[in-house]
């Protein structure tokens, strides 16, 4: 389970709790937001249930200008934020079970509120165990990304409610060797699994030890076409990548999704930044998926770094958050509770910023094209001028 112990709740807590007066808080808004977007309506039906679960509920709209000859296109997505249920030392199966359980409410919820396109945390079905280094238990969540008993409970709540529902889970490739990945299922609105992406790159930071586990993709940018929309999985160290952001961005992808499990103390500095910048630099919506608690492991395990070996990786600071291409973004969800943020977005959005500010004209891809090409050999030298006495 999860502890809170002297967590803050987050931005969003301290700007309502500010003594800014009325002028001073839309300024800090404006500021730090882009511009205050319009909420929208939750009913007061499905926030009696998000109180009685004890889970954050929030809505808003980014809307674009008016068209004459385009109608809007509007989608509803929504981010999903949780903690583990049940103790890392309960039984695997009880606690794979318990968060299904959890999030599955949620989900219901976030379809009650309208939501299209669900997205759910990174290795969402499990504790981040990958601090421990340990295989078992561990390991024992991995599952087929095609039939797995998590894949399996989504395609009924995806049917059910005609919701798009991104999965990312940690992986069993049942097919080649039962190789562990890092994956991301796609489940249509059908029901269907629409197939899978990967994650591209592999932390080696502090506690991340997900390289003892698994290897980066070799699966590139798919971009998936749904009812819904063209959409895109950036799995979560992938967001300090550009041209992660943007090879899914040139594929076509209108709505990147950042899954992601990051803790205080490490990232929270740029997290508000870079699915934000990548939404601008790159005309798309983007959505950064956070896990939120302090997960607790029954064995101590040291960082490397010559500090007291620990049982727990630190905090998952959520504050999930949905950016737009023309650089707003909607306010976090809390940094200790869990949470459903629902957003109406209009793609509408993305040609006018494309028109706006010419950055797919400007990249100049022919340039970098041959200067990565470079700078890949083994024998690259930089392009240094220096002056020479």
């Amino acid at each position: 389970m999860s502890t809170m112990a002297q967590q803050h709740e987050g931005l969003e807590a301290l700007l309502n709790n500010s003594t800014l007066g009325d002028t001073g808080l839309e300024e800090a808004i404006r500021y730090i937001y882009g511009r205050r977007l319009p909420q929208l309506a939750i009913s007061s039906e499905l926030q009696e249930i998000a109180d009685k679960q004890n889970f954050q509920i929030a809505g808003y709209m980014i809307n674009a200008q008016e068209e004459q000859l385009r109608r809007p296109r509007r989608v509803k997505i929504a981010a999903i934020q949780n903690q583990i249920v049940l103790p890392t030392t309960a039984p695997i199966y009880e606690q794979r079970d318990a968060i299904l359980r959890r999030v599955g409410l949620m989900i219901e919820t976030a379809a009650g509120a309208g939501a299209q396109i669900v997205c759910l945390q990174e290795a969402w079905t499990m504790p981040f165990a990958f601090c421990t280094r340990e295989r078992l238990p561990w390991t024992e969540f991995a599952e087929s990304a095609e039939n797995g008993p998590s894949t399996k409970f989504l395609q009924q709540l995806a049917q059910k409610h005609g919701i798009v529902i991104i999965s990312p889970i940690l992986e069993r490739d049942e097919s080649k060797d039962e190789v562990i990945w890092n994956t991301a299922v796609i489940i249509s609105h059908t029901g269907k699994v629409l197939g899978k992406t990967r994650k591209n790159h592999i932390p080696r930071v502090g506690d991340f030890n997900e390289s003892t586990y698994y290897m980066e993709s070799t699966l590139g940018h798919p971009v998936f076409e749904t009812a819904f929309g063209k959409i895109a999985v950036n799995i979560c160290y992938g967001r300090h990548h550009p041209q992660n952001w943007m090879m899914f961005a040139l594929n076509g992808a209108e709505i990147i999704f950042n899954p992601s499990a990051t803790v205080s103390g490490l990232s929270e500095a740029l997290w508000p930044i870079e699915a934000r910048n990548a939404a601008i630099a790159n005309h798309v919506y983007t959505m950064g998926i956070n896990r939120v608690g302090t997960e607790v492991f029954p064995n101590e395990f040291t960082s490397g770094n010559g500090k007291p070996a620990h049982k727990d990786f630190g905090h998952f600071y959520g504050s999930s958050y949905i950016a737009a291409p023309d650089g707003s973004r909607t306010p976090g969800l809390s940094r200790v509770k869990d949470g459903v943020l629902i957003c109406e977005v209009d793609l509408n959005l993305i040609r006018q910023c494309k028109d706006n500010w010419g950055f797919k004209m400007t990249q100049r891809l022919d340039l970098y094209a041959k200067s990565f090409t470079e700078a890949a050999k083994a024998d690259y030298k930089p392009h240094v001028i220096k002056e020479y006495h």
